[in-house]
């Protein structure tokens, strides 16, 4: 057990090395989320303007709330999917599997390293949102940890199965982590609730644990009041689906090794 969180710690420490040692890459964290807040923003506070004070407050905290979650998801996503394409850039990826490094310590590391770019990421957009807007995020109350918590992880699921296909298949797949979340993304029900969509496309929303979070987070919003039922289904279906990332990376990064793939990609 000490070899190994050891080893996990190694993996993450290089990958803090990486961020730390760049104020550019910092910067870069930061950049997008403050910027799509501040759009999205000044964006509802224009349209709702002539509907009331009252109702424009909760249209807008709606939104903004919903603009920072599904930001949470994405960070988390892609801070997992980059620091895997940043050992397959550096070429390094051969060598880490040629080390005692198992798959799952590698996966581990690469969940911490996700986390920590999410909370730095995000963190500048969230103080915008309450001093520029109005929105508080925590005072949606302590179950939005819970909203959080299940968009990361559903985060890591989709980063599990784009970054399976990237050491399987290389460079041509490396758009994976974006295509998929941008395909995901009409469906998630983030700006408008599922009943908005067609009957036929609702099933589809209905499987999708973000979902089930901004049904939630509209209901805690707009009618203040927790929805146990929302967030018991986000979690239970993302059990299913990091049960499924995980099943579809150890399998695809299988098939990688054993016909060499791993050690033909990189920049």
């Amino acid at each position: 057990m000490i070899a190994s969180l050891q080893r996990i710690s190694a993996l993450v420490e290089r990958q803090w090395v990486l961020i730390a040692g760049s104020w550019t890459r910092i910067v870069s964290l930061m950049y997008w989320p403050l910027v799509q807040i501040v759009i999205w923003g000044f964006i509802q506070t224009h349209v709702f303007a002539e509907i009331g004070p009252t109702t424009t407050l909760v249209a807008i905290s709606a939104v903004v709330g919903a603009v920072l979650l599904w930001d949470f998801c994405w960070r988390s996503q892609l801070g997992f999917a980059l620091a895997f394409q940043e050992e397959i850039w550096s070429r390094n990826l051969g060598q880490l599997f040629a080390s005692p490094l198992r798959p799952g310590e590698f996966v581990l590391a690469l969940m911490a390293m996700s986390l920590t770019k999410t909370v730095i990421a995000i963190a500048p957009a969230v103080i915008v949102a309450a001093v520029a807007f109005g929105f508080n995020l925590f005072s949606v109350g302590p179950v939005v940890f819970a909203f959080i918590l299940n968009l990361v992880v559903f985060g890591w699921a989709i980063s599990l199965f784009a970054s399976g296909m990237i050491a399987r298949y290389g460079q041509g797949a490396q758009d994976m982590p974006w295509a998929l979340m941008f395909g995901i993304t009409p469906f998630a029900a983030i700006y408008y609730p599922v009943s908005a969509l067609p009957e036929a496309l609702r099933p589809i929303a209905h499987a999708l644990p973000p979902s089930h979070i901004f049904e939630g987070l509209r209901a805690a919003i707009g009618e203040n009041r927790f929805d146990a039922g929302e967030l018991a289904w986000a979690t239970g279906l993302n059990l299913v689906w990091l049960a499924a990332g995980l099943i579809a990376f150890f399998l695809l990064l299988r098939a990688a090794r054993r016909v060499g793939a791993i050690l033909q990609i990189g920049e």
